[in-house]
């Protein structure tokens, strides 16, 4: 029986180391090959730059169609003011309540 066992070990031994060999020797020529073929393509030029990130159009839009809307609510008040139809007072409270302050 321990000739048997002794027999299983050497066996499995001797494939394990064999197994190891050729593994190790595969890999030793697919990096051979590797290099004869030069580096791969990835290497070979840089990648593209990223996109740049760009802001949607509509929104834009929205933002300046306000802030130009604003800008004329202020201009109407300025010309009432400048006309006497509102007090110092009336266009300070109307001008905050335009630019949320």
């Amino acid at each position: 029986m321990a000739g048997l066992l002794r027999g299983v070990v050497r066996t499995a031994a001797v494939a394990g180391t064999a197994t190891a060999v050729s593994n190790r020797v595969s890999r030793r020529q697919a990096g051979r090959w590797a290099q004869q073929e030069g580096p791969p393509a990835e290497q070979q030029s840089a990648p593209p730059p990223p996109p740049q990130p760009v802001a949607p159009a509509s929104a834009a839009v929205p933002i300046a169609d306000e802030m130009s809307s604003r800008i004329d609510q202020l201009k109407e008040l300025g010309a009432l003011k400048e006309q006497g139809i509102l007090t110092e007072a009336e266009f300070a409270e109307q001008k905050s309540r335009i630019l949320g302050t």
